[in-house]
């Protein structure tokens, strides 16, 4: 019992401190029944956060703990969280912003054992209106009351099922791996001796920057094509690639508060192998948007955004296969029977409803009211809940291939929406993804998948931000602490650069040749720590049970 209990009170305070900068005023106490009544001054946090030193009321507790996790207990009472109060008033004060505070306000209460929520609200602003900036002991000198209260029981629910989810998580990735190596084990192909498809094609390619007006939604969408030049003579052609117009052409959706900025070198890596490329910039939902969000000058992104951001995507393919007609750049250059689509996140979802998934009002209902999840990204995938339940038609037929980099689906399609996705599709999750989940969002949604032509791929390591380009001055408006962006970017990018050819060539150009790419092996032999690639062809849902169960490890 004794060490059961010294797991609980050092484990809670570790998860309610790393969950949200809103701890306490005075102290933080909580009741564990029956051995009574626990409190922990907040002044002893300060003195361990400015100094070190563990005193009298701390130690208590300290010696509950590894080194190591009062080293990481330090080092977050310490970060200073590069926000402002605008911005932190705009999100809490937002239909999603107010969700997320209310469920925290669950677990941290006021001394009089309420919900903690205007609590919580109010000391963020405050502290984020400090010249110090908003760090945990900051928030502690503003909760407006003497104490706060855990609420025990949910907080023991939420350690518990926290522990188990990345248990289930490791279990699960632990086994691709497993399954992954085998198949690779198999394989018998030097690659070595094969054209690496990390390395930049033969084609040199322009930019064409256009600004597109949808007059009938009053939407602005920033485009940028990347038009490939064909080599100079036959002999200077890749020996994997296309050599002709007009060029299959592919679509790239950004993610929330991102813009056509992030994925330069996809576009680039794409256009040297001789395919044209669309990025897009969505204006309800892209960096521009949130800048102005944060800044008080607009309100947040609306439910609607999730029809109108694949509407985006169809209205661009009408316009580009006007302007094809029209403008003497791209006369003749592209090819609208072989289109295809890549998405990040929201650019995900985006692009999943394109390849035909539709929303799943009712799984929406079951999952939103209430939304208990500990899933980031259901709190967005509710949003849905706010629109009016109808058949919307999000679908474009011209799209053949789909790739679909940390999307999130699980309540908002579920495996009824996603089982009528029948296009080849590439699913790409990261193992540290806290946004969007590997297990919930990519990993079964992929045995959902209708497809005969589907591909999984698992970045160890990989984060919900490990896929996207270094940030711009322009686009780097999310206050991501430095932690959870995860290794260096540039391994991973070169696995998309090369799965994304090999993927686009092989179902939008019919190249078989390239299908030897799109296997276990190849994952393998370009794979490089600490962002290991793991890739399988085929997954079934009953492989996945006894780890979503938690009855194999």
């Amino acid at each position: 019992m004794k060490k059961f209990l010294r797991y609980l009170s050092f484990g809670l305070i570790s998860t309610v401190l790393t969950a949200t900068p809103s701890i306490a005023a005075d102290q933080i106490a909580f009741d564990y029944p029956p051995f009574g009544e626990f409190t922990l001054a907040t002044e002893s946090l300060e003195t361990f956060a400015r100094e070190g030193k563990i005193n009298k009321d701390f130690a208590f507790y300290a010696q509950r703990a590894t080194p190591q996790q009062l080293a990481q207990l330090r080092e977050l009472l310490q970060q200073k969280f590069k926000v402002t109060p605008t911005l932190v008033s705009q999100f809490s004060y937002s239909p999603l912003g107010e969700k997320v505070v209310q469920r925290l306000g669950e677990l941290i209460q006021t001394d009089t054992r309420k919900n903690g929520f205007y609590a919580i609200r109010a000391a963020l602003i405050l502290a984020a209106a400090d010249p110090q900036g908003l760090t945990v002991v900051n928030v502690l000198r503003r909760f407006p009351s003497k104490s706060v209260r855990i609420n025990f029981t949910e907080g023991l629910q939420v350690v518990s099922s926290l522990t188990d989810l990345l248990k289930r998580r490791d279990a699960t990735v632990a086994f691709i791996q497993r399954e992954a190596n085998a198949e690779a084990e198999a394989a018998k192909v030097d690659f070595s001796k094969q054209p690496d498809l990390r390395s930049p094609g033969n084609f040199r390619f322009s930019k064409i920057s256009l600004q597109l007006k949808d007059q009938t939604r009053d939407r602005r969408l920033p485009v940028d094509l990347y038009l490939p030049t064909p080599p100079l003579s036959p002999s200077s052609t890749p020996p994997l690639s296309p050599s002709s117009t007009p060029f299959p052409l592919i679509v790239i959706s950004h993610g929330v508060a991102s813009d056509r900025f992030a994925f330069v070198y996809l576009a680039q890596h794409l256009a040297s192998y001789g395919f044209a490329v669309a990025v897009l910039e969505h204006p309800g939902s892209n960096a521009e948007r949130f800048q102005r969000y944060f800044s008080g000058l607009a309100g947040p992104p609306e439910p609607a955004e999730l029809i109108n951001r694949p509407l985006d995507v169809k209205f661009v393919l009408n316009e580009l296969q006007r302007l094809e007609k029209s403008n003497p750049q791209m006369q003749g250059k592209l090819n609208f029977q072989q289109v295809g689509a890549f998405g990040h996140s929201y650019g995900g979802y985006t692009v999943f409803t394109l390849a035909g998934a539709k929303i799943n009002f009712e799984q929406i209902r079951r999952d939103c009211n209430p939304n208990k999840s500990l899933n980031l990204s259901v709190f967005l995938q509710c949003r849905a809940n706010e629109l009016k339940p109808t058949n919307y038609a999000l679908k474009d037929d011209r799209i053949k291939a789909v790739f679909a980099v940390n999307p999130f689906v699980s309540s908002i399609f579920n495996q009824t929406g996603v089982s009528q996705i029948k296009l080849p599709l590439m699913l790409v999750a990261g193992s540290q993804d806290i946004v969007t989940p590997a297990v919930p969002e990519q990993i079964l949604p992929f045995t959902w998948l209708g497809s005969k032509n589907k591909y999984l791929a698992v970045i160890e390591n990989g984060t919900h931000f490990t896929a996207l380009a270094e940030p711009t001055p322009q686009n780097d408006v999310l206050p991501v602490p430095p932690a959870l962006l995860g290794p260096d970017r540039s391994d991973a990018h070169s696995y998309l650069n090369a799965l994304s050819v090999a993927f686009f060539e092989t179902y939008l150009l019919n190249r078989p040749e390239y299908q030897v790419y799109l296997q276990p092996a190849y994952a393998k032999y370009i794979s490089k720590a600490p962002l290991n690639l793991s890739f399988l062809q085929s997954l079934r849902t009953e492989q996945l049970t006894p780890f979503l169960n938690g009855t194999r490890k």
